[in-house]
């Protein structure tokens, strides 16, 4: 199923994009401290949403609209998923998102990629970092990150959509402080 659903959104990349749009995205990333948006986190058929605070390069901070208080907050070195009863913690550096959260990264895949354009709404870069495949998703009028798919590290299939974006806000470093173990 992960196979062809991969296929599926390589598939529907049809067009090549225009070196502006390319720069376009570029420039809007390096312009870009932080962002604040809602996600909707599709992992193997399981959906949930949430609200996401960013900071470049590698922190995040999470908070899903689950029953079990489920937040994701990484400082740029570990993750710990935590909700009421469980409490999980990874090195980011065996994470996809070892590589989606790292601004410098994505912008040099993106200048050495060919892009496509993906149902004339969105444009996609799809890259290979050792073991990991990742599909990033631009909106083809604003240049803004709208999404990213990849494998997870339970070898699940984890596609995240992002909307309500807000740029470069004031943010408490504290947010990206690891939750203590209960």
């Amino acid at each position: 199923m992960k196979k062809y659903l991969l296929l599926f959104f390589l598939i529907l990349f049809n067009n090549e994009i225009k070196a502006f749009e390319k720069e376009n995205i570029i420039q809007n990333l390096e312009n870009i401290k932080n962002l604040s948006f809602n996600f909707e986190q599709d992992i193997d058929g399981e959906k949930e949403k949430g609200t996401c605070i960013l900071e470049y390069p590698k922190k995040i901070f999470c908070k899903y609209n689950l029953d079990n208080q489920k937040t994701l907050t990484s400082n740029g070195r570990y993750i710990v998923v935590k909700t009421i009863d469980s409490h999980y913690i990874y090195n980011i550096q065996k994470t996809p998102l070892n590589l989606i959260l790292n601004k410098d990264f994505i912008i040099d895949k993106i200048r050495n990629a060919d892009g496509k354009i993906l149902d004339n709404r969105f444009i996609g870069f799809n890259f290979f970092e050792k073991e990991n495949e990742i599909n990033l998703f631009f909106d083809k009028n604003k240049y803004d990150l709208v999404g990213w798919q990849s494998i997870d590290i339970y070898q699940n299939l984890s596609i995240t959509f992002i909307s309500s974006i807000v740029k470069n806000i004031e943010i408490d470093e504290n947010l990206f402080k690891l939750p203590k173990q209960d």
